[in-house]
């Protein structure tokens, strides 16, 4: 582990030209004009996530361009997506257009897209496998503000129809809903399986030059149409694909106003869930910098020429353009609300007038506004493909694009009334603020929401509005919500979302309203909970919430024999028991915060203290087979799944601390520790809490070496809306927050000298704006040394010293100054743990 630690921590600064791409293949003057004045931006790169054969280790990224939390991002297509596959792969050889998409993590379904594809050949080509075009890896430029490469025109043959939703038949689980699982389910066992078990170069005869941008609502596409040999006259055209196979969609041309406009009913994941969102759509409008020579629409692979009308299957319209046309923007606006808001969505966000290169600044300019806050000093120098300062900008790019704002402007006023469509009463709702969606809660809870309430808690007390807002229209706090409830996953870990920002001090929303939520989460069970066994993707189900509480209210435990995943709801059932605490006491409801928090300690009640592992329970008592009732993770990983109690969960071993010492080194040691998946996230922390943060220093950095880097194959598992990044960003920075339920965070080792981080307005104040200590403010993160030296030998905050490895919210974002030191060898601080 020491070589690694030193190839790690060499020296300082490093080139950052991975993350900032080459810009072969344009004019000097354009690509000087895209990527100039992008401060941090360069080192940002998209691509990372994006690669792999394995949906299960492969980021699930995409080399997206939107605003931060934006509704639609844009991508390059070069498969079709749906439930465990992402409209792109970067090994992949063709483009077959550029997508607005809707679909927030790999395992979850897309919905209400559409795909804009240029062309310029004789016959019009609509099919995904028609018109695919090739292009050169070295051309392609991937930035948080826009996307180009070059497109062969002259392609030929058809390409990747294996790659499509109707080659898979919408993928490993149609309609997001899985078959009843094997027998050993039947039994109680494991309701899912745990993740991750030199090409030609110069310009083509003729070429399509691509240029993309987008802002929250709207794609801003730039299409340059460009002949190296004269050839005969060929009208260039761009198609957009509206719906795929087995869903009716509408489209209209309108030549007057050189627009297109339609809608597309796609929802992948409907047989999730009891809301069935029934009269969704998605919207859309293109406006076309250039008039209509001819247009059409088309049904599967029949054309037909010249009619602006056109509903059905597989349904594409098209536009060409005249013989001499050599650029054509397109301006594209989606909505879930009508076609009317989608019109006025792009006159909001790109009106008549605005240039390519103004969506440019534009996109660049907001994603300034968050990544440019920090600057980093002190840097290791490694090999490009680990550039640290790419992979910390990155994940921070990674985390602001999660939850989405789902909501859609009335005005350019930013204080008029926006609406939304809410799929829970399938309607449109007007509302004075946003309406935030896509929570994948099981992943974000533990480290995501808790960097948002420092990097972006301008939003925090709206999102929390947000999923009471959803607690109104159905009764329940949402697990993992798409556009509805999906029941994916498993507890109520809501429950841990809202106590994180409860004990970080905002508190602008109903409290009262909280708790009534979060109680009824830990005292309800969910309907007809005695006969079923909520297996992962169980399709046709009510609200899943915590499914086998009727057991574990009864005896302390989920049964093994009677409900899936029974281990890892049991300790998740006890975390968010301890979390529910959190918010009961915040109302004043101090003896039920007391009863919750004796019930937190329910994780004992599957300690099997023969073998010194957690181990799921039979309804009698009996234990099942270690390999039963795991989601995502193993008996390993779920044996140090108590992250409100690390004192408790060390008495239970054998030798208390020194035993639980002795499991963690055997964990790490002997491979079991999946970075790839979110149970593993906390455990390097837990040496620091039971009083080894040399330990968790050593297994800290290693973590950040394994399983990240700053290539295309840059993420060791799924992102999940941020969690994975978020791990990482914390890391650098000295700590992570083990218990996102309380306000404390676990010390490890910083990755970098020094780090600045202007905070936003609202940062120290639980989110308001205009009272005492609520503008924006300054906070340092020394750490000399940090490069070579990994233990820290002392830690201060504003000159005081911290004595044990645990850091308050409140104290670091108050702080103008803390400051680490640091040593090349193990130290004595910190040794007492969290006591």
């Amino acid at each position: 582990m020491s070589s690694i630690i030193q190839y790690l921590i060499l020296a300082l600064e490093t080139r950052h030209a991975l993350a900032y791409p080459s810009q072969a293949g344009k004019t000097e003057d354009t690509a000087r004009h895209y990527h100039s004045n992008t401060g941090v931006l360069k080192y940002v790169n998209p691509k990372i996530g994006t690669d792999s054969s394995n949906p299960d280790d492969i980021g699930g990224m995409i080399p997206s361009v939107s605003a931060p939390f934006g509704k639609t991002r844009w991508a390059a297509q070069t498969r079709e997506n749906y439930i465990g596959q992402v409209p792109y792969r970067d090994t992949d050889e063709y483009i077959h257009g550029f997508q607005a998409t809707h679909q927030p993590a790999i395992w979850m379904g897309e919905l209400g897209q559409i795909v804009l594809a240029p062309g310029w050949a004789p016959e019009v080509k609509t099919l995904f496998e028609q018109r695919a075009l090739a292009f050169r890896k070295e051309n392609e430029v991937s930035t948080a503000y826009v996307y180009e490469l070059t497109l062969d025109a002259d392609t030929t043959g058809e390409h990747n129809w294996n790659l499509t939703e109707d080659a898979n038949g919408e993928g490993v689980v149609p309609g997001g809903g899985s078959d009843l699982p094997s027998d050993e389910v039947r039994e109680g066992a494991n309701g899912r399986i745990r993740k991750r078990s030199a090409p030609s170069t110069g310009n083509y005869t003729r070429q399509i030059r691509v240029a993309m941008s987008a802002a929250a609502h709207t794609g801003h596409l730039r299409f340059d149409f460009e002949e190296n040999q004269s050839g005969d006259p060929v009208q260039p055209y761009v198609s957009i694909q509206v719906t795929r196979q087995n869903w009716t969609g509408q489209v209209q041309i309108d030549p007057e106003r050189n627009e297109v406009s339609g809608s597309n009913p796609q929802r992948q994941d409907y047989r999730l869930g009891p809301d069935k969102a029934a009269s969704f759509r998605g919207y859309f409008v293109s406006r076309f910098s250039a008039p209509f020579a001819s247009y059409g629409t088309a049904l599967g692979g029949d054309i037909s020429d010249e009619t602006t009308d056109a509903s059905g299957e597989l349904l594409s319209a098209y536009v060409k353009f005249n013989e001499d046309t050599r650029r054509v923007e397109v301006r594209t606006a989606m909505s879930f609300v009508s076609v009317e808001q989608a019109r006025k969505n792009l006159d909001i966000e790109s009106p008549d007038g605005t240039t390519f290169e103004d969506t440019v600044e534009s996109a660049k300019s907001a994603w300034l506004e968050k990544l440019g806050r920090v600057t980093i000093e002190g840097v290791n120098s490694t090999d490009e493909e680990h550039d640290p300062l790419t992979i910390w900008y990155t994940g921070l790019f990674h985390a602001l694009q999660y939850p989405s704002d789902f909501s859609e402007p009335t005005s350019s006023d930013v204080n008029s009334p926006r609406v939304f469509y809410s799929g829970y009463t399938d309607s449109v709702h007007e509302s004075n603020e946003s309406y935030y969606q896509s929570w994948s809660i099981w992943d974000t809870y533990r480290a995501e929401h808790s960097l948002l309430t420092i990097f972006a808690p301008e939003r925090v007390n709206n999102m929390m509005r947000s999923l009471l807002q959803i607690f109104d229209w159905t009764g329940r706090l949402p697990m993992w919500a798409n556009l509805i409830e999906t029941n994916i996953m498993i507890a109520t870990n809501a429950d841990a979302v809202l106590a994180n920002a409860i004990s970080r001090g905002f508190r602008s929303f109903d409290l009262q309203k909280a708790w009534t939520a979060v109680r009824k989460d830990a005292f309800e069970p969910p309907d007809n909970d005695t006969g079923l066994l909520y297996y992962d993707r169980e399709p046709d189900t009510s609200y899943e919430v915590r499914a086998g509480l009727t057991a574990y209210m009864d005896h302390g435990w989920v049964d093994n024999d009677r409900w899936a995943e029974s281990g890892s709801r049991t300790l998740d059932y006890a975390f968010d028991d301890a979390a529910c605490a959190v918010v009961a006491r915040a109302v004043g409801e101090a003896d039920e915060a007391a009863a919750l928090e004796e019930r937190a300690k329910n994780y004992g009640t599957i300690w099997n203290a023969e073998t010194q592992f957690m181990c799921a329970r039979n309804q009698n008592g009996t234990w099942a087979n270690d390999t039963w009732g795991w989601t995502e993770g193993d008996h390993w990983v779920y044996t140090f799944d108590v992250m409100h109690d690390a004192d408790g969960l060390a008495v239970l071993f054998d030798g208390g601390r020194a035993g639980m010492k002795t499991k963690l080194d055997e964990h790490f040691d002997g491979g079991h520790n999946a970075h790839s998946n979110e149970p593993s996230h906390h455990v390097p922390y837990l040496y620091s809490l039971i009083g080894y943060p040399n330990s968790a220093a050593d297994r800290v950095r290693s973590v950040a070496w394994d399983n990240y880097n700053a290539t295309s194959s840059g993420l060791s598992g799924n992102e999940d809306l941020g969690q994975m990044s978020a791990w990482y960003v914390f890391s650098a920075m000295g700590f992570y927050p083990v218990n996102s339920a309380s306000d404390e965070y676990v010390v490890g080792t910083p990755f970098f000298e020094k780090i600045t981080v202007r905070l936003p307005a609202g940062a120290a104040t639980g989110g308001e704006i205009g009272v005492p200590d609520g503008e924006e403010r300054t906070l340092v993160i020394e750490a000399p040394g940090a490069t070579t030296k990994p233990y820290v030998k002392g830690l201060s905050i504003d000159g005081r010293p911290v004595d044990r490895p645990v850091l308050q919210h409140g104290k670091i974002v108050g702080a103008s100054v803390i400051t680490f030191e640091l040593s090349e060898i193990p130290t004595a601080w910190g040794g007492d743990g969290e006591l």
